[in-house]
């Protein structure tokens, strides 16, 4: 007899594992244990790891579901595949989730369900590992993906929510789910993400030197595809001049019969004598151009001998950037770290996915194609969300996000950039995929990346000058305690859910910061300017800073 005080779901789940049969039943561990291994198909990663700067945009999301389910969770061994062979750790997670699940008294459910989080997060780290294996069961990778352990705990609805998500990466964007985050950890496509303690390189470790240089590497890469992005310039530039050039000359050269004395032509026109200073004018212009250009040709050529070699290097490594378990473990912990801020110190840490605490919409959930709708919509409002400046040259730098399997609703920027590559190098953002709003957990996040974006690039002077600068100088002013950053954050959520619309949330002076520093799209700027005189005079001072040179 179930208690009547126990909340209805909870309540619905007991009656289904207290059911001797079908696929809601918990089995034995032994039963577990002795699971038989499957070998599914292979499940096809598409890694993007190159920054393309010519890239303009995201391209627009069409595909958000399968057609059809692909029956990963009507597997009726789904529970004894995913745990099986995980040995003690599994077995603890087992034991835990079954007193959890049959629990009637409250007290002891908070319990069980802290000591839950602790043992899930400890068999995750025996499993992180074999997220390379492109032949890990389906169940292993879906407990790893979405935290689902047991698909009894679905709706129906979620169920065939679930079971029809899109699994491979097609879109061509760094966009991760947690077991594809250590995939690509593992196979040393991607670097370990930053944290505060120094690793110190073993001694006589194979795979040190290999990621010496590797970080060589990165490194050089991001002054090639800089240079390469400067030299298109100049090259585009210098086009444009030398057509304008040939269209004087092409004028200058054209001469009109002398009525009565032909063939005898006209001498100059005044007009075409106007033209000698301007192609002087020009030719002076394209020998600066040609300047330019040499020295960056001279930088692309040494960035691309250097990558050359550094390549040759790698693959006369006895192991092509083997990645250490030890570095894998490291990341674990990089990554239960994260997963904890996306909940924050009040919020539900617990791991396992449970129609209890799963209270999304199907195109609120976090799931990738999704993700990336939002992101477009970001970008589409405020175009520069992901731009980084260098040499004066705008580089479009998508970061890599990492979806993780949460109930949080805090998305954050874990770092800005690689510190081996501040040029070209993606930042990291991380976003929780079962939060309350997930586009306010983007747009967090988003904030965070440019907040530290604009700190990094003021440096010494981020509390004087730029985005970071006139904000804090305005926060100064209010004499507000607390996180700054909070507030940033605060701040441009209203920005990008209020403001965008022409409804009136921020201060007048950290509208017109926002406006100057993170400009909506013009498209939107001319809507804003029709909806009140606010954002007129916003646009007003636009004009007159692109007039004085001064914007």
């Amino acid at each position: 007899m179930i208690d009547q005080d126990i909340d209805p779901t909870i309540a619905a789940l007991l009656a289904e594992t207290a059911a001797d049969s079908g696929p809601s039943a918990l089995p034995s561990f032994k039963e577990i244990s002795s699971a038989p291994e499957k070998k599914p198909s292979d499940l096809q990663g598409d890694s993007v790891h190159k920054v393309d700067l010519a890239q303009q945009g995201f391209k627009e999301i069409t595909k958000f579901y399968e057609e059809e389910s692909n029956h990963i969770f009507d597997d009726t061994s789904y529970y004894k595949t995913a745990l099986g062979g995980e040995g003690e750790q599994a077995q603890r997670v087992h034991k835990i989730l079954s007193k959890y699940l049959t629990c009637q008294d409250s007290k002891d459910r908070t319990v069980y369900r802290q000591q839950l989080v602790t043992s899930w997060w400890e068999l995750i780290r025996v499993m992180c590992p074999k997220a390379g294996d492109y032949n890990l069961e389906k169940p292993k990778r879906m407990l790893l993906r979405f935290g689902v352990v047991l698909p009894s705990l679905f709706t129906p609805e979620q169920k065939q929510l679930f079971s029809t998500v899109i699994l491979d990466n097609n879109t061509g964007e760094p966009v991760y789910y947690m077991d594809e985050w250590f995939k690509e950890i593992a196979s040393g496509r991607l670097s370990l993400s930053a944290t505060d303690e120094a690793r110190t390189p073993r001694r006589n470790d194979p795979g040190a030197e290999a990621q010496r240089i590797q970080q060589l590497k990165s490194k050089n890469d991001g002054k090639l595809q800089n240079a390469e992005s400067l030299l298109n310039s100049k090259e585009t530039e210098r086009q444009m001049l030398e057509n304008e050039l040939k269209n004087r000359i092409d004028s200058l050269c054209e001469h009109i019969p002398v009525i009565g004395l032909e063939p005898h032509k006209q001498p100059y026109t005044e007009g075409q004598k106007h033209l000698f200073a301007e192609i002087q004018e020009k030719l002076r212009a394209l020998q600066k151009v040609d300047k330019e250009l040499s020295g960056y040709m001279k930088e692309f050529e040494e960035a691309k001998a250097i990558g050359s070699s550094l390549q040759d290097k790698l693959t006369n490594q006895p192991e092509a950037l083997e990645v250490s378990t030890g570095d894998i473990m490291i990341e674990y912990q990089t990554v239960r770290q994260m997963a904890k801020m996306t909940c924050g110190r009040q919020g539900n840490q617990f791991p396992v996915f449970t129609r209890e605490f799963y209270h999304c919409v199907p195109r609120l959930t976090g799931f990738r194609e999704n993700v990336l709708t939002i992101l477009k919509w970001v970008e589409d409002n405020d175009p520069e969300c992901f731009v980084r400046l260098h040499k004066n040259m705008k580089n479009r730098i998508v970061p890599y996000v990492l979806c993780l399997p949460t109930y949080g609703d805090f998305g954050f920027c874990w770092e800005p950039f690689d510190r081996y590559n501040r040029i070209t190098s993606r930042g990291r953002i991380v976003i929780p995929m079962y939060p309350r709003d997930l586009k306010i957990a983007i747009l967090m996040a988003v904030a965070d990346l440019r907040w530290q974006v604009a700190k990094e690039k003021a440096s010494y002077y981020w509390m004087e000058e730029g985005l970071t600068g006139q904000y804090y100088q305005w926060i100064e002013k209010q004499k507000l305690k607390g996180d700054l950053k909070s507030y940033f954050i605060a701040d441009y959520v209203l920005w990008m859910t209020k403001e965008v619309e022409g409804v009136q949330r921020l201060d007048k002076e950290v509208r017109a910061v926002f406006w100057r520093f993170m400009p909506f799209s013009q498209e939107k700027k001319e809507e804003l300017k029709k909806r009140s005189t606010v954002y007129a005079e916003l646009c007003q001072r636009d004009a007159n800073r692109a007039m004085s040179d001064g914007y």
